[in-house]
């Protein structure tokens, strides 16, 4: 019973682990924000987005995760933002609500700017006690319950313009300035993010093709890199996607977006030994855009 527990536990792991590795596949093209502080009202508007995540798979405790941001520009140079997320995988369950204060600095013409982003917020994981199927009185439970939220944040910085974005975030602030930060979450931490993309307008329609490069460190597990294309199509609304990842999966998409929301749907495919055991994840997104005098 004891062989069979440990093998459950090892494989629901590593299931979680696989799935931490890859971010919400919104924040590649169709919600910046979450990824890059300094994308925090690089939109018009107020933009609300939620977002849903779960790994189709059969064993209990897979990760499952839900997003909430906002982000408002306050005016041409200023961004506002709020990023909310809970994050459940096995019996572990972490919740993060950040505030962000961008500034976006003008260059010259074609709408380049240089951006910075800060979030500073408070950072909560915990051990979930309805997902404790067995003695809920350990002591060891109550030991990780006791530790106290702390305060963490995320810097990014970028450069945009009407075609070409080059972005560079650093999350996780605490983890990466100061050496006692607190480990309870350090597994498959996101330690630096980088990426580029180039937006080409097809002449004579309004079909464009964005590629996209990423390269993102994670702490216990080899660099990633990503590489993946939207196809977007103006007249209509809708776009297609797919992406890359290094560490054997592929992501694709759709998303539909009118002048006050958006709808998309991504589905992330395993391809490497871990789909033995995996279907991938399926990952949700509804977008709702105010105040967009455009």
């Amino acid at each position: 019973m004891v062989l069979i527990i440990t093998i459950a536990i090892l494989l629901t792991a590593t299931l979680s682990s696989k799935a931490q590795l890859n971010p919400f596949q919104q924040g590649y093209y169709l919600n910046k924000y979450l990824a890059d502080p300094s994308m925090a009202g690089i939109e018009p508007g107020l933009n609300v987005n939620l977002g849903y995540r779960q790994q189709w798979s059969s064993f209990p405790g897979t990760p499952k995760t839900q997003t909430l941001t906002a982000d408002y520009r306050a005016t041409d140079k200023v961004g506002l933002g709020l990023n909310i997320s809970n994050d459940k995988a096995g019996l572990i369950q972490q919740t993060r609500i950040m505030g962000t204060y961008a500034y976006h600095l003008p260059l010259s013409g074609n709408d380049q700017r240089l951006n910075f982003g800060l979030s500073l917020g408070v950072n909560d994981p915990f051990i979930s006690y309805s997902s404790v199927n067995g003695d809920q009185s350990d002591v060891q439970i109550a030991d990780y319950n006791q530790l106290k939220p702390y305060v963490d944040g995320d810097f990014g910085i970028s450069y945009t313009s009407n075609h070409l974005t080059v972005e560079g975030a650093i999350p996780n602030l605490k983890a990466t300035l100061f050496q006692n930060a607190d480990d309870r979450i350090d597994v498959d931490r996101t330690t630096f993010m980088t990426a580029a993309s180039y937006k080409i307008q097809i002449p004579g329609n309004s079909l464009a093709v964005e590629p996209k490069v990423m390269f993102r460190g994670v702490k216990g597990y080899d660099n990633i890199f990503d590489a993946g294309v939207n196809f977007s199509m103006a007249s209509t609304g809708l776009s297609l996607q797919g992406i890359y990842h290094s560490n054997q999966n592929v992501g694709m998409g759709f998303a539909w977006e009118e002048r006050a929301f958006g709808l998309s749907v991504n589905y992330n495919l395993e391809t490497g030994p871990i789909s033995t055991y995996s279907s991938g994840a399926f990952e949700f997104g509804l977008k709702v855009k105010l105040f967009n005098k455009k």
